[in-house]
């Protein structure tokens, strides 16, 4: 199937949301995480860094945390067509909500809008006390990393800081499950892009939409569990797909 064929989905759509993983960050220079090059396939071990039993336990590992967080590529990234691309699709009326499972940011530094993006795993741009729970920039916080400090507590209740992103074993907020549940269950088209569809409970969402009766399509250049319920699927590079996507609309 044509990528033409598929935009008068979207024109004729009363609502179209999109699902956003790893891969479509990827070209930004930010690896995905179970790819042939992803983070957790060359280094099993970084995804304890991802699991908030082991992060909360371990002082050597949070101070491990910290320095990739400096380093982390999102400080350096920019959007990448795909991030274009969606964010046109807003511009001209054609994308109604936007869940991403994505922490980096590059969703808004496109010009997508927080009015239809829902960061379903958090962000990494903002830093969390997991005991009082007040947030800040993370940029405050790295820059005491850079000042000496290993493993940075927190200044009103000395509490352990972390990214305000959602780890292993640390529950998704109630409203923004709410919010996603929602988006799939109206939407006449469920855009799944760079995604693996692995992770549950967001996993769940595609297989919302087509029982509602919406139309799937998959982006993804590896295979998904989900690809026989979709009307069309495209093993392909998203800059392949969604910019001719959103030009053809």
């Amino acid at each position: 199937m044509a990528v033409e064929e598929i935009a008068p989905w979207l024109r004729d759509a009363r609502t179209v949301t999109a699902l956003t993983g790893a891969g479509i960050s990827t070209d930004s220079g930010i690896p995905d995480f179970r790819g042939p090059q992803g983070v957790w396939t060359k280094d099993p071990e970084a995804e304890k860094l991802s699991t908030l039993q082991h992060y909360m336990a371990d002082p050597d590992l949070r101070a491990r945390a910290w320095q990739l967080r400096l380093e982390h590529p999102a400080w350096t990234a920019s959007p990448g067509p795909g991030h274009v691309a969606l964010a046109e699709l807003e511009r001209k009326g054609f994308l109604h909500h936007l869940i991403t499972q994505n922490i980096d940011g590059l969703h808004q530094l496109a010009g997508s809008s927080d009015d239809i993006l829902i960061e379903i795993h958090g962000t990494l741009r903002e830093v969390m006390c997991m005991s009082c729970g007040e947030r800040a920039d993370m940029q405050r916080a790295l820059a005491r990393v850079r000042a000496g400090e290993a493993d940075p507590a927190c200044k009103t209740c000395g509490g352990i800081l972390k990214s305000a992103t959602i780890s292993f074993g640390q529950e998704l907020v109630a409203e923004d499950v709410a919010r996603t549940q929602r988006a799939a269950q109206t939407c006449d088209v469920f855009l799944a892009i760079g995604t693996s569809l692995q992770v549950y409970p967001v996993a769940y969402l595609p297989q919302i939409a087509v029982a509602a009766g919406a139309k799937l399509l998959i982006v993804n250049e590896q295979p998904t569990p989900f690809d026989a319920q979709a009307a069309a699927v495209f093993n392909a590079p998203i800059a392949e797909i969604l910019p001719p996507l959103a030009a053809a609309l």
